[in-house]
């Protein structure tokens, strides 16, 4: 392997690893969204709503 393969291939790799390691990081580092804590807050039917009449 001559050296111009041996930059070229160490450069692509570390790139890939460096993306790799970003995005994973973002990933984990995100706050969650907030959800609604059921559906049932969503529902119009009144009859299956747990609602003391």
């Amino acid at each position: 392997m001559n050296t111009s393969a041996l930059v070229v291939m160490l450069t692509t790799l570390s790139l890939v690893t460096g993306l790799m390691l970003y995005f994973f990081y973002r990933v984990l580092n995100t706050p969650p969204k907030p959800e609604p804590d059921s559906f049932l807050g969503n529902d119009d039917d009144l009859t299956r709503q747990n609602v003391a009449h």
